[in-house]
């Protein structure tokens, strides 16, 4: 029986994936699987029985992911699941920004109680929220992933021409994009020639604060950003003061801070890029599986921290190793005899090995291997 914590509200439709052999709930004690959406878990102390972390989304940032790969905890996402979801939301915020409609909405609530004069009301202030069409502007792609490819492609089919900029841009990625959409070299090139700017990338120590006074500088006045892919890349004090100076038109954000709510040019919405039904219940679905997968086989699919291996079900006893690059030789010295079917994936310093067991030893010996984070025995 395998015991599954979860910090959220799973669908459903995912945790039942997991069958009869799970236990799942929020109280569950040692468990050997946690279940996550947006809970904080840097604060977390892991029991030692816990082997994996699953997102049902695609951010990580609130799993301490370094602390995690020490203890030999795989982390999951689930790249791809919540996609459309965001993608739709993306070209609402698109509207939104060139049309200035939550002002209009806003401003038609103040017309409650004038009876027959609306209309004439309606008509002479409507002015004010004049707005541009999208079609033929430039829209601009920052990261061309599962998201900002579909932005992309919808832009196109709006009418838009598209430019897009990823500095990890893979073969897959590129061949999910539209002919028409025009891959540059630098973001540099995205920001000259944009109308509207739409990001989609993590945010990390390279990213944080990306737009800001300096990258505004190379923008064109009046310029639209679109952030629904995490609120610490824009810098706060420089979209603000873009917005007061005319430089940005329009500030869409997914992750409003204090600062911007309220402020003229801001459309601020509560993080809903993956609230939909369908989003969670595609996430649910791959975070379960992923986790069967992990917990039966030692399979490794969309993790953040252990490389990935694809495995059949094991036969027999199977053990799987997570550990430094610089222990490789040792573990697999430690395996010699023993063990059979040997298989080692390598990620950013980190190694997964896993082998068929033919001696009930070998998970002793390894677990003596200096940079060793954790043996793990199936079956």
């Amino acid at each position: 029986m395998y015991n599954i914590l979860t910090l959220n509200k799973i669908a459903a439709c995912g945790t039942d994936r997991l069958g009869a052999d799970y236990a799942v709930s929020d109280n569950v004690q040692s468990p050997d699987a946690i279940m996550v959406r947006s809970a904080a878990m840097h604060d977390m102390e892991f029991d030692a029985a816990t082997l994996a972390v699953a997102r049902a989304g695609a951010g990580v940032n609130n799993i301490p992911l370094d602390k995690c790969t020490e203890k030999g905890i795989v982390v999951f996402n689930t790249p791809g699941a919540n996609a459309n979801a965001v993608k739709e939301l993306v070209l609402c915020g698109l509207f939104l920004s060139s049309r200035r409609i939550p002002a209009a909405l806003d401003w038609c609530k103040t017309l409650k109680g004038e009876g027959a004069n609306v209309s004439k009301l309606v008509e002479k202030g409507k002015s004010q929220f004049v707005g541009p069409e999208i079609m033929g502007k430039t829209l601009g792609v920052i990261g061309l992933g599962a998201i900002g490819a579909k932005v992309a492609n919808a832009a196109v089919a709006l009418g838009m021409d598209v430019v897009g900029f990823d500095a990890f841009l893979t073969d897959a990625a590129a061949a999910a994009l539209l002919p028409e959409v025009k891959v540059v070299g630098s973001l540099d090139e995205v920001y000259a020639a944009s109308d509207y700017i739409s990001l989609h990338l993590p945010c990390n120590d390279s990213t944080k604060g990306m737009i800001n006074t300096d990258t505004f500088a190379k923008m064109k006045d009046g310029v639209r950003i679109l952030n629904f892919a995490r609120g610490e890349l824009v810098d706060n004090a420089s979209v603000l003061e873009a917005l007061a100076s005319g430089k940005c038109a329009a500030y869409v954000t997914d992750f409003p801070t204090d600062e911007q709510i309220g402020v003229d040019g801001v459309v601020a919405l509560p993080h809903l890029g993956a609230s939909t039904p369908e989003s969670e219940d595609n996430c649910a679905v791959m975070a379960a599986d992923e986790i069967k997968a992990y917990l039966e086989k030692g399979e490794i699919v969309n993790s953040v921290n252990v490389p990935a291996m694809r495995l059949a079900a094991p036969e027999g006893k199977r053990v799987c190793v997570i550990h430094t690059e610089g222990a490789l030789n040792a573990v697999v010295a430690a395996m010699d005899g023993c063990t059979a079917n040997v298989n080692t994936a390598s990620r950013k310093g980190v190694c997964y090995t896993v082998a068929d067991v033919t001696c009930d030893c070998v998970a002793e010996k390894l677990g003596a291997v200096e940079g060793v984070y954790r043996v793990r025995v199936i079956g």
